[in-house]
């Protein structure tokens, strides 16, 4: 859809079928990806999404711009939760559980996954994750962690090494197989 600005130029809009589509392919993915800062990553995918409706003019590449924007509003959530419970805890004299993680539907385990993926370096994580589960390639991961390519590629390699041995070589349904493509033969 193509609107037109108070003096005709012309403004990208955001088409309702193609956010449909967005919604669809990348939410569960963009949720994962979230869990890593906060305990709410359907709350922060959701106002990503809203972000991305009032953007103007429309990102050139939205999947890699709402995975920045989430990442960005996850890291913010999970500093805003911290001062919230360090405040209550020092108030209440009460020890806080920093991460819940609810079940989620997807044919895996989110408790054991995600703590198989606390215990990888956390710029090796946000590249798995992304790459893995957002479908991002490494050069658009590159550009939302302030990477090239290729140090992206190595970090996802060395990341998903330690992943696969924390996880038995085992995948997230619990079925024997790779957690992931090999990363030889994954996009760059």
């Amino acid at each position: 859809m193509v609107k037109r600005g108070t003096r005709g130029s012309v403004i990208g809009v955001m088409d309702a079928n193609y956010l449909g589509i967005l919604i669809r392919r990348h939410s569960a993915s963009l949720a994962l990806y979230a869990r890593q800062w906060t305990a709410t990553p359907e709350d922060v995918v959701q106002e990503a999404y809203m972000k991305l409706v009032r953007q103007v003019p429309t990102p050139e590449q939205p999947v890699a711009w709402l995975y920045r924007v989430v990442r960005n509003a996850a890291i913010s959530d999970a500093r805003s939760v911290r001062r919230r419970r360090t405040h209550e805890a020092r108030f209440a004299g009460q020890v806080v559980t920093m991460f819940e993680y609810p079940a989620e539907p997807g044919g895996f385990d989110p408790v054991v996954l995600t703590a198989a993926l606390s215990r990888i370096p956390d710029e090796q994580r946000e590249i798995i994750v992304a790459h893995v589960w957002g479908g991002l390639t490494f050069e658009q991961i590159g550009e939302i962690v302030g990477l090239s390519a290729p140090t992206a590629w190595r970090r996802y390699s060395a990341g998903l090494t330690i992943l696969r041995s924390l996880l038995g070589n085992e995948n997230p349904s619990g079925e024997t197989a790779a957690v992931a493509p090999d990363p030889r033969r994954a996009r760059h």
